[in-house]
């Protein structure tokens, strides 16, 4: 007799009819008869179709610039699923869920978006954790196969390459504390945790130094008087004699500027030019830099044109406003976020430092060193990138000494530094000395602000930068 049993004993099938049996008549009674399988204890999970969240700031698409999970992955809450680039920033999009990555829905630089599926993740029904409009089935699946990790604790903040140290040390990031801005976890969280589980000693970590482009004559090695001035050699490129015309979409960074720059052609914008002795702010600088460098902060003249501009802010508001669409009413900002625009790989950037106003140039300076290596790395978040009351674009590390600066709405006002240049000047004796000369090239928006406003203000600003020691005076 061959029979396939099952959970109840009552369901039997014969498979060939020439063997014998002999059983008692009862233990035959059914009503009808079933075809009969192996089957072993299954547990039935959803497929839930994580959608791409509204990451604010009105954008309704991004382009998916990497992906951190694979079709079979397992992920837990707040792991990194992906990073994105909209036309503000990049941000890193993490899992709501635990489960199992079923189906990825673009590749990379694909458009995707807003509240359209960005994966699919199976998860257990048993948790209830789907609302019933993300599910779109429920195949079944082995209880070997699932595999559920759990999470303590709360959502973290890491950048993407922290996260991957994390995951290919087998670390949940939730048990590291983070000691950046906002309790951010950074590297040497991740490296000081696993020597505390290893017993290892581990040397302490250089700071990243960001190092600014060679912005004075005496960042290169001085040439000897008797040689004739290096002529500079334009880059010899190869000719194309033949080829097709490319089209490609306007996207990233670059649609950013189409639509900041669209909005600021409605802007009737005036120009205010002027020149700055920076002698003794250069020799201030020079004298701080080692201190700085002791601190692992790289300080440029930068962190001081912030500073001066918010203390000429404090006098002169109305630079630090914006005027509504309908040009009916000026609302004038208490924080002092000074845009400092960057030319970056991925294009022109304008992040800000925020709060300028309590902020020291140190303090000012730590921000741009964060602000600068995220912006060479293509990290900047959407907080770093919005929220900005007045913009400062130094187009000297460059080159060039003026310029007609383009206000970003909903701002009023922005400055362009040109580079520092060496130049005669007379001093209050009449003689000719060496002169450390920059030039500014404000505009401002001529709606709600005049001539004299702009020319107060930029003498003020002046004043602190040429006389370094009058900040002192001010400073709160």
């Amino acid at each position: 007799v061959c029979i396939h049993r099952v959970r109840s004993c009552s369901s039997i099938r014969f498979i060939k009819s020439k063997y014998v049996c002999v059983f008692d008549k009862s233990a035959l009674k059914f009503s009808h008869q079933q075809r009969l399988f192996r089957t072993s204890a299954v547990s039935c999970g959803q497929i839930v179709q994580f959608k791409l969240s509204d990451i604010g700031e009105g954008i309704t698409e991004v382009t998916v610039k990497e992906w951190y999970i694979k079709e079979g992955d397992s992920v837990s809450q707040f792991d990194s699923i992906c990073e994105v680039q909209s036309d503000k920033a990049s941000v890193t999009i993490t899992s709501r869920y635990d489960g199992i990555i079923r189906k990825l829905h673009y590749s990379i630089d694909d458009i995707a978006f807003v509240g359209k599926p960005l994966v699919d993740i199976e998860i257990d029904a048993s948790k209830g954790v789907a609302s019933e409009e993300d599910v779109v089935e429920t195949p079944p699946m082995s209880h070997e196969e699932h595999t559920h990790q759990e999470i303590k604790g709360h959502k973290t903040l890491a950048t993407p390459a922290v996260r991957r140290l994390a995951m290919e040390n087998n670390i949940k990031l939730s048990e590291v504390v983070g000691t950046g801005k906002d309790n951010r976890i950074l590297k040497e969280d991740i490296l000081n945790y696993l020597a505390k589980q290893t017993g290892a000693i581990l040397p302490p970590s250089p700071k990243a130094e960001i190092v600014p482009p060679q912005r004075r004559a005496e960042a290169v090695p001085a040439a000897p008087k008797d040689k004739a001035r290096k002529i500079p050699v334009p880059v010899s490129r190869p000719i194309a004699f033949a080829g097709k015309d490319k089209t490609e979409p306007v996207t990233g960074f670059q649609k950013a500027m189409v639509k900041t720059m669209s909005a600021a052609l409605k802007i009737p914008h005036f120009g205010y030019s002027d020149e700055i002795d920076l002698t003794q702010l250069v020799q201030l600088r020079e004298e701080l830099k080692p201190l700085a460098e002791m601190r692992g902060v790289k300080l440029s003249f930068m962190p001081f044109f912030i500073k001066a501009a918010s203390l000429g802010l404090l006098q002169y508001p109305v630079l630090n406003a914006s005027l509504d669409e309908n040009c009916q009413n000026v609302t004038y900002k208490a924080s002092h976020n000074i845009g400092v625009a960057m030319d970056t790989e991925q294009g022109l950037i304008v992040p800000n430092v925020k709060n300028v106003q309590v902020c020291s140039v140190f303090d000012i300076a730590v921000e741009l060193n964060r602000l600068q290596s995220l912006g060479s790395a293509g990290q900047l978040g959407t907080s770093d990138l919005t929220g900005g009351t007045f913009t400062l674009s130094n187009i000297g590390t460059i080159g060039g000494t003026y310029a007609k600066p383009v206000i970003l709405p909903p701002e009023v006002a922005i400055g362009a530094l040109g580079k520092i240049q060496v130049l005669p000047r007379f001093n209050s004796k009449g003689e000719v000395v060496k002169a450390q000369i920059m030039n500014v090239s404000w505009s401002a928006d001529h709606r709600i602000i005049d001539g004299a406003t702009m020319a107060r203000f930029s003498n003020l600003w002046k004043s602190y930068l040429e006389n370094p020691a009058s900040m002192l005076l001010d400073l709160k």
